[in-house]
């Protein structure tokens, strides 16, 4: 078990969250995904999670296993057509990592998964939250407007725009 971690995750408070992603920043984040949405039938879900605790945090769980719990958890494998994607933030690590079902990760190289991940994490490096996930939103809608563009008629909105604070 990593001390530094251990320690980082006991002393960040959930309070870290709400002082980073305040509900305006959290309403531009979910207009970012309704928008996004609107160009494409793949369903975007953001989830930040201030820090481990529990199970998780003595397990050692990374951030990558913690976001395949998340992933199951909310369901975002179970859209009609295997196109939701997860973008995962552990904040007490800065860790991002994004998960997308079978129907668009077959589609879309890790490498460029990783890309984005790396993008996003630059911005929180630099303390620019808001705009490392508008950024990291964007690079994901391009990514599925291209390879499931919204169909005439209009696809349902089958998960929550609203981003997940745990």
């Amino acid at each position: 078990m990593d001390i530094k971690r251990f320690g980082r995750h006991l002393l960040q408070h959930h309070w870290r969250v709400r002082k980073v992603f305040p509900p305006p920043v959290l309403a531009a984040i979910e207009r970012a995904i309704k928008a996004g949405e609107a160009t494409h039938s793949g369903q975007v879900r953001f989830v930040v999670e201030g820090a481990l605790d529990g199970a998780p945090l003595l397990r050692n769980q990374s951030a990558r296993a913690r976001a395949l719990d998340v992933f199951s958890h909310l369901r975002i494998w179970d859209t009609a057509h295997n196109n939701g994607v997860l973008i995962y933030l552990l904040l007490a690590d800065r860790k991002v990592e994004i998960l997308a079902d079978r129907g668009i990760d077959a589609k879309i190289d890790k490498a460029e998964w990783k890309n984005i991940c790396a993008m996003m994490e630059a911005d929180f490096r630099k303390g620019n939250f808001e705009a490392g996930v508008l950024k990291g939103i964007a690079a994901v809608t391009r990514h599925l407007a291209k390879h499931f563009p919204k169909r005439h008629g209009g696809d349902a909105n089958e998960l929550p725009d609203a981003p997940v604070v745990m």
